[in-house]
């Protein structure tokens, strides 16, 4: 296992359903936590990199309502 740590800005604020995407993104494969960093409006995402990289980290959470920028 590799653990990696990123971190994602915020297309918006969250709202409550974003919120309870948050606590529900721990069940995708991979990911270990993620955190809201609420000053800077941006999540923090442990991951494996083993099993994930930057994208799939990104697509998944946009995937499950999360809504983070990708970088493009």
């Amino acid at each position: 296992m590799t653990k990696v740590q990123i971190r994602f800005r915020l297309e918006r604020p969250l709202d409550e359903q974003a919120m309870s995407h948050i606590a529900s993104a721990h069940s995708i494969y991979g990911i270990m936590r993620v955190q809201l960093v609420v000053p800077t409006e941006e999540i923090v995402v442990d991951y494996d990199a083993s099993r994930l990289g930057t994208a799939d980290v990104g697509a998944a959470l946009k995937r499950s309502g999360i809504p983070v920028e990708l970088e493009k």
